[in-house]
């Protein structure tokens, strides 16, 4: 991706703290202008297969998935991204407040891209999203969208 000013994030999380926090981050960091929230497994899923009321959602170039949601959860999801020919190329960073080496080990047999551990302080949460977003919209090369 050669322009972060037009990235798009989809952050799936159910905690609307999280979300929130989430969102300020990237608003500070001035480098993401569209990040779409889907707040259970089944309505990422939805988002990623532009079904179910999201045939206009725009493909994502990052997804931030926790692993603890409802209805399908986070491994799940997880496993179908990286199962589907278009979808893999998407990274994924698990960001989740699962610090346990088996959903780390999990994470990573499933293809996740890297797993973040969300720090509970907020201030240290803020700059964890922003050291993210800046890694993976600065620094990282993405593969090109076709859509």
């Amino acid at each position: 991706m050669d322009h972060p000013e037009h990235a798009v994030i989809l952050l799936v999380e159910d905690n609307e703290g999280d979300i929130v926090i989430t969102e300020y981050a990237m608003r500070q960091a001035k480098l993401v202008n569209h990040m779409m929230v889907a707040r259970d497994g089944d309505e990422a899923l939805d988002v990623l297969f532009k079904r179910n009321g999201f045939e206009d959602a725009a493909t994502p170039d990052l997804i931030l998935l926790d692993l603890n949601l409802p209805k399908t959860d986070g491994f799940e999801v997880l496993k179908t991204i990286k199962s589907n020919k278009t979808l893999m190329r998407i990274p994924v960073v698990v960001l989740t407040s699962s610090s346990a080496d088996i959903d780390r080990i999990k994470s990573y047999d499933l293809h996740a891209n890297c797993f973040v551990a969300k720090p509970v302080r907020s201030s240290e949460f803020i700059h964890v999203v922003q050291k993210i977003e800046a890694f993976w919209f600065r620094i990282v090369k993405l593969t090109p969208k076709s859509d």
